[in-house]
């Protein structure tokens, strides 16, 4: 199946300049929301309470729901609807820990049957302590970092034959973050830190496919995150799942390009960088667009008829999905030219 002609010749390094401004608005706008909602909204999984799936027979009003959880005294509560709204099901989410769950489930559902005048069924409930979410919080963060500093050994070993250069600042890395995990210092900071090492030292080392290709995955997180923030979506452990599925589709995405060009680099040595880049992408963009399309199209169909469960798992991935074209043609590859002209002007 082709799509694409051979022979096609879009100019896609030209129009970089574009694509760098169009990517730093959407990394500006996405750390706006995050700072005008504090952080993202986490999910049970991360901030700990309770969460209760209710269904009714009937339609209820909403008042009625919060009458019967404030005569609980709760605490902090919301309530909104959950999936199709003729279905009558609801969420309630509680910040209040609890040691009896029978009891406060059978709890729940008398008060709301009393408020509601409504046959109540109580479809799931979750319940997570504080210090498990913060627990959680705290590892899904290492996982997404250990998976960027294991992807950086790869490639760099892989495309420019450093294995043990790579390997031993990983290792140090990881060593550093660890230790600092001993004392009291915000994980979220100090991952962020070595990020931002982790960075650096690719530029003093040279590793310029490991740097294409990590800053790609960072921005792919970055932009899926704003929007997750943008929405108003709660972060869970399934949105986790996501964020390091959509990490190895990117990354693979990547790979497939960035072995193009080493390919080419050695078919065209005569052309100059920017025209065996655009020359590989190019090579490489009917097999792109159909591993795009044919993955949005599981994607899509989860998102609408996945349900409820599902629902933000499968907003998640189609996000990243685009995200993660789109970066593997206008963020990873033009970094390894910007690199190359940094070194001429030195």
């Amino acid at each position: 199946m082709q799509l694409i002609k051979p022979d096609i010749n879009i100019n896609f390094i030209s129009k970089r300049k574009i694509a760098f401004y169009i990517s730093i608005a959407m990394i500006i706008i996405s750390f706006f929301s995050l700072i005008i909602h504090k952080g993202p909204k986490y999910g049970i999984d991360f901030a700990g309470g309770v969460l209760i799936q209710v269904k009714f027979n009937t339609p209820v009003n909403l008042d009625d729901v919060r009458s019967g959880l404030n005569e609980l005294e709760l605490g902090k509560s919301s309530v909104q609807e959950f999936g199709d709204k003729k279905d009558n099901e609801y969420l309630i989410r509680t910040d209040m820990s609890i040691s009896n769950s029978q009891g406060f489930t059978y709890g729940v559902k008398k008060a709301l049957e009393y408020t509601t005048g409504n046959h109540v069924q109580i479809r799931r409930v979750e319940m997570v302590g504080p210090q498990v979410g913060k627990d959680l919080r705290e590892k899904a963060l290492f996982a997404m970092f250990y998976a960027l500093l294991f992807i950086t050994i790869y490639i760099s070993g892989r495309f420019e034959l450093k294995w043990i250069l790579s390997g031993i600042m990983a290792g140090a890395l990881m060593v550093a973050v660890y230790l600092l995990s001993l004392f009291n210092v915000g994980v979220a900071f100090f991952i962020s830190a070595a990020v931002v090492v982790t960075l650096i030292l690719f530029w003093f080392l040279k590793l310029k496919y490991a740097m294409g290709a990590i800053v790609a995955l960072i921005h792919d997180i970055i932009i899926t995150v704003g929007i997750f923030s943008i929405c108003d979506k709660e972060f869970s452990l399934p949105i986790i799942a996501a964020l390091l599925t959509i990490i190895g589709y990117s990354l693979n995405d990547t790979i497939v390009v960035f072995d193009r060009i080493r390919e080419n680099l050695r078919k065209y040595h005569k052309n100059t960088l920017e025209v065996v880049i655009n020359k590989s992408i190019n090579e490489t963009l009917s097999r792109t667009i159909l591993t795009s399309l044919t993955t949005l199209f599981v994607v899509v169909t989860l998102f609408t008829l996945g349900g409820g469960i599902i629902h933000d798992f499968a907003f998640a991935m189609i996000v990243g999905v685009l995200i993660g074209t789109y970066s593997s043609i206008f963020v990873a590859s033009p970094i390894l030219l910007a690199w190359q002209k940094h070194g001429k002007k030195k």
